[in-house]
């Protein structure tokens, strides 16, 4: 058996689960076994993302000892179309650095 985690951040909540599973085990198949799927109905591992670390993997990737599985939630607001939001509302000041 191997030692993981499971992570998922809720909008209201963080959610890690600890985990020992066998050697085999895949990134979706320990998001199963976590029981997240039940206790945060808004993940859908069809539109959300998932991770090991940071780093965006596939639900059939393996898994090795240590490491933290990752479920994304989607973004709010694309980035590009925030900063473009935040240019458009950006004055500067007399100051020259400027404000929100």
């Amino acid at each position: 058996m191997i030692a993981i985690e499971v992570a998922y951040a809720a909008a209201d909540r963080r959610h890690v689960v600890r985990l020992s599973v066998a050697p085999d085990c895949s990134v979706g198949d320990a998001i199963r076994l976590s029981g997240l799927l039940d206790e945060c109905a808004e993940i859908d591992l069809a539109r959300n993302a998932v991770g090991l670390f940071g780093r965006r993997v596939a639900l059939d990737a393996a898994l090795t000892e240590g490491d933290r599985v990752e479920i994304y939630r989607p973004l709010k607001r694309d980035p590009m179309a925030a900063r473009h939001h935040r240019a458009q509302h950006y004055s500067p000041s007399p100051s020259g650095r400027g404000s929100e």
